[in-house]
């Protein structure tokens, strides 16, 4: 459903005080840029022809000796320089006679237990350090600096000991986290992040202090998982409810996340009889899932009146169907792992094909499926036509709470089968089939990056984007999901994403798609949660004229500024004094003499308009898929929903 509203809030004004000055370009010297554009620009700078530029690189060997680079440094700039040069040691850093280190693990001293692995060793010389440099990495062994930097006047210097790799990320993970500890603040900000949640890792936590943070780090929803509570228990309730509500005070709306066709811990111990079965036979534990046979009517029914009683129960703002296909990602060279294989699937596949299914993988059977790669097809054809059915038999049911619960969003986490072919085979995953449901349904459709191409890097999403595009019209209603985890496959220089690696992949797939989802939220990491804002912000187009910017952004954006403000020639209310949100399109945004009578604080929907008039009225207007939260000041008088008090 969308959702349009206007609201308009009699309220008295705050004093605001500050001073606007973006950093938007950087400048690489030289033709060879390496990997610079790619990496800079991953937390919002644009690539600038001169040397006005706000953030300047200087890689080794580049001809950078006719500048007074330490008076660019005094005035503002921050200087970037790779290896030795005449540059760095002007800046104090030194090679040493010392005898070369052969690198290729680093310690981070942000997080000196991360394990940092470059793919290949290099062979590097000790460098003498200025006295007020701060070392941000070494060699893990030997200890040779290999990043550090030092601020001057209004800027800074960044060294780095070799350079970057082909990536951007190979070496340096959190090079863009140590210009922050330098002074550099990202130009732009997003605040439409998906993450998901599991109250296993965050037990015993002050929930309104996470909700906080994670609301700072771009979260705009939290995906909780649901199976957690589908038993009621009174502990676990009052848990779940303080989360919401915490959630909900800091504009985060919250998604049950169910994992069907698991269900709970609970539920699997109670129904034995309705257990999923393998092409074994065997129950069908599948690492922490516990599947269960929801062709079953009656387990169809049970499960979807605890789904009903834990949606009416909490108060939550929409539903996760997550991963509602079949097992396993080796397909049918692993029987033990092959679902579904239990009784009634079995009968309706022997009714209209002439043999049991589970003759395709009993070693001695003529139907083995090496021997007859026909059946096989015929089965897995079914199989992706039976996750299909089920995917809308539970779409309908949660269109049956939305008359209870109208504003209740949806959102269906789908296997990409489009990039990576073989998921079809393998899960019964079919996005083909899938797809023409949003033709009579609202809902997103999570597009989940499967592990068989984790090792791929970021530069793989607008090519997701690309095959999905000619599936669907409903291009606004696809999403893609970053899982944070560890990669089964040899990567560098990280296990699972973290540092540069995230960033540049949380921007690319922000350009890509209208909405980005991180499985999950305990495992982005203290340096990288702030920055995430900045790399899942996209604009097209930014540029500073005589004390103005200008700029275009096709999903809105945050830009920091502390004075009060205008965009395109009116007050502007949607500011907390730090940083002020844009809808999307083009504008032009300018300091103003007075701050507004009323401010949107923080808001958590898709921002089309807003006003405030001179005696207080706040007026915006906004879609939302959901419920959208609104945090205001000071608080209303009085509050008018499309002309309804």
């Amino acid at each position: 459903m969308r959702l349009l509203a206007r609201r308009a809030l009699v309220v008295a004004c705050a004093a605001c005080v500050m001073s606007a000055d973006p950093r938007l370009t950087f400048h690489v010297i030289g033709n060879d840029t390496g990997a610079w554009p790619e990496l800079l620009s991953s937390i919002g700078l644009a690539s600038n022809s001169s040397l006005d530029a706000s953030v300047i690189v200087i890689p080794h060997g580049a001809d950078a000796a006719v500048t007074d680079w330490a008076s660019r440094v005094e005035r503002g700039s921050i200087v970037i320089v790779e290896g030795e040069s005449a540059v760095a040691q002007a800046f104090g850093f030194k090679p040493t006679s010392a005898q070369l280190v052969s690198t290729r693990s680093v310690e981070d001293l942000r997080d000196p237990e991360m394990r940092i692995v470059w793919e290949k060793s290099l062979d590097l010389p000790v460098f003498e350090m200025p006295p007020q440099a701060q070392v941000f990495a070494k060699e893990r062994w030997q200890k040779a600096p290999l990043l550090a930097g030092y601020r001057k006047g209004a800027g800074a210097v960044l060294w780095v000991a070799a350079p970057l790799g082909a990536r951007g990320y190979d070496r340096f993970p959190y090079l863009l986290h140590a210009l922050t500890d330098l002074g550099f603040e990202p130009p732009f900000q997003s605040r439409r992040i998906w993450a998901f949640f599991d109250s296993a890792y965050r037990s015993r936590v002050d929930l309104d202090y996470f909700a906080a943070r994670w609301r700072a780090s771009g979260i705009s929803a939290l995906h909780v998982a649901a199976w957690h509570f589908w038993e009621r228990d009174p502990e676990n309730d009052e848990y779940l409810r303080r989360l919401i509500e915490a959630c909900h005070k800091n504009a985060i709306v919250v998604y049950a996340w169910v994992e069907l066709p698991h269900v709970s811990e609970h539920f699997w111990l109670d129904h034995p009889e309705w257990r999923e079965k393998t092409a074994l036979l065997q129950d069908a534990q599948l690492d922490w899932r516990k599947l269960v046979n929801l062709s079953r009517p009656a387990a169809f029914q049970a499960v979807s009146t605890g789904l009903r009683q834990l949606v009416t129960n909490f108060d939550w703002d929409g539903v996760n169907l997550a991963e509602l296909y079949f097992e396993s990602l080796e397909g049918a060279n692993n029987p033990a792992r092959l679902t579904p294989m239990n009784e009634d699937v079995r009968a309706e596949f022997r009714k209209d094909s002439g043999f049991d299914p589970l003759e395709l993988f009993q070693a001695n059977s003529p139907q083995h499926w090496t021997k007859n790669s026909a059946g096989l097809a015929r089965f897995l054809d079914y199989r992706a036509e039976l996750a299909r059915r089920q995917q809308a038999a539970w779409i309908g049911e949660i269109e049956t709470m939305r008359k209870k619960k109208p504003y209740l969003d949806l959102a269906l986490t789908h296997i990409d089968d489009r990039f990576d072919t073989s998921m079809r085979e393998k899960l019964g995953a079919d996005s083909s089939r899938v797809l023409p449901l949003l033709g009579e349904h609202d809902f997103t459709f999570l597009i989940e990056d499967p592990a068989t191409i984790w090792n791929q890097g970021p530069r793989r999403y607008p090519q997701i984007a690309a095959r999905y595009a000619p599936m669907t019209p409903a291009q606004d209603k696809l999403a893609i999901d970053i899982n944070i985890v560890d990669r089964y496959q040899d990567v560098y220089p990280t296990k699972a994403l973290a540092g540069s690696e995230l960033l540049e992949t949380v921007h690319m797939a922000s350009a890509a798609f209208p909405r980005v989802a991180l499985y999950f939220e305990s495992s982005i990491s203290r340096a990288d949660a702030p920055l995430l804002g900045p790399a899942a912000a996209s604009v097209d187009f930014a540029t500073e004229v005589g004390g103005r910017l200008i700029l275009q952004s096709k999903r809105g954006v945050g830009v920091p500024w502390t004075k009060p403000v205008t965009v395109d020639g009116k007050a502007w209310p949607v500011t907390d004094g730090a940083v002020l949100w844009l809808p999307s399109g083009s504008h032009v945004i300018e300091n103003a003499l007075k701050a507004p009578a009323a401010r949107i604080l923080d808001f958590n929907g898709d921002l089309r308009d807003a006003s405030v008039s001179t005696d207080g009225k706040l007026e915006f207007f906004y879609e939302s898929t959901s419920r959208a939260f609104a945090i205001v000041d000071p608080a209303p008088q009085a509050v008018e929903i499309d002309g309804n008090v």
